[in-house]
């Protein structure tokens, strides 16, 4: 049996309307919101009673999604959004843009801040890293050619 796709990469945040906001201004799509509780749920993750608010956001080629959940129970344990890019776990998530610049522009009026310099990588692509809402880590690549 052979891998189908990749379904979606899931990011814990805190202020889940900042961070839909966020993503649809990259792009993005809200595909839907919802409440996921009950036994089922907490047998998946292992983590018991659980109550989680979801938000599903597709890329417009709808071949990738990103799931933002808010836990509202149990609380939050661990919080890796300041590591820096070197650190073991979750590194960022890559999206290509038309026009990084615009796109940074836009995205600085949701709190955006580049975190190095913005590079040409051998004439190829514009690159670079931004700290979203919550210090989410997100690489964003312009195809130049």
């Amino acid at each position: 049996m052979a891998l189908k796709r990749m379904d979606n990469v899931g990011i814990v945040v805190e202020d889940l309307d900042r961070s839909i906001a966020f993503f649809v201004e990259l792009g993005l799509e809200l595909e839907g919101r919802a409440m996921i509780e009950g036994e089922w749920a907490g047998q998946v993750t292992g983590l018991g009673d659980q109550h989680v608010e979801i938000a599903m956001m597709r890329t417009p080629d709808s071949h990738n999604r990103l799931e933002l959940s808010r836990f509202l129970r149990p609380t939050v344990v661990a919080d890796h959004r300041n590591a820096p890019v070197n650190a073991l776990g979750y590194l960022r998530a890559m999206f290509t843009v038309d026009d990084l610049r615009e796109t940074l522009g836009r995205l600085s009026k949701h709190g955006a801040v580049l975190v190095g310099d913005i590079v040409d990588y051998q004439g190829a692509y514009r690159l670079c890293y931004v700290r979203g809402p919550e210090g989410l880590l997100i690489g964003l690549a312009q195809e130049l050619s």
